[in-house]
């Protein structure tokens, strides 16, 4: 292992020492580029998934776009052992599809092909159909496909499946999932991964910001006439 080499080059990766995750739900935030997406892809590796998602059962890789990272991760884990899991990742989760297709286990998909519904769609496939509850649960990005609208419903299918004892660990640009009561959010920036407050995040501020001074924000950004 080298410092100068990817993913050690990421200050929240080179800085970090340990986290503890919330039992029900822990977020990912930060700015482009900042490692909550290597980190997560890392977890996953080394709880047994395949680089691309989907279920444990799922092995095969596209790309060798694959980090070093998980081979230097010491997990602790809990006596009790999950009875589902998953890891989606939104990058990838249309060749997760395709292999579906390949190999006909369509059933707890809701029995339809993921290519012949939509992309949101599909991904609120997962979270009605999919997971089962009693899980562990690795979302990279699910806001990608959403709706506004469906993110709420997301909201309230991750609700449902914490209260089967599921755990959530989600990587995410959106403050309407980031709202979730009771999260752990974890910010990934130069100075390393720490704790920050819902209402203290960028992604709260900023859109809170931009939605009540919205006018005024887009003749800054624009010019004086507001007007592209």
């Amino acid at each position: 292992m080298s410092f100068d080499d990817f993913p050690f080059t990421i200050p929240a990766v080179r800085g970090m020492n340990g986290i503890e995750f919330h039992p029900d739900v822990t977020f990912f935030v930060g700015e482009n580029g900042s490692g909550k997406s290597t980190l997560l892809e890392a977890i996953a590796l080394a709880c047994g998934f395949g680089p691309e998602g989907g279920t444990m059962n799922v092995r095969f890789k596209t790309a060798d776009t694959v980090s070093s990272l998980y081979r230097y991760l010491r997990l602790i884990r809990s006596y009790k052992r999950p009875r589902d899991g998953y890891f989606l990742r939104a990058e990838s989760f249309y060749n997760v599809a395709s292999y579906m297709d390949d190999v006909g286990y369509l059933d707890s998909y809701g029995g339809k092909s993921l290519h012949k519904i939509s992309h949101g769609e599909a991904f609120m496939t997962l979270l009605t159909h999919k997971f089962r509850g009693d899980g562990f649960y690795l979302l990279d990005e699910p806001e990608a496909a959403l709706s506004p609208s469906r993110q709420l419903a997301a909201l309230s299918a991750i609700h449902r499946l914490v209260r089967e004892n599921s755990q959530f660990i989600i990587a995410t640009h959106s403050p309407i999932l980031l709202s979730y009561p009771g999260a752990r959010i974890m910010q990934f920036d130069e100075s390393g991964i720490h704790e920050i407050n819902y209402e203290d995040t960028e992604h709260y501020v900023v859109t809170r910001d931009f939605l009540n001074n919205y006018p005024k924000r887009l003749k800054y950004l624009l010019g004086d006439d507001g007007a592209v």
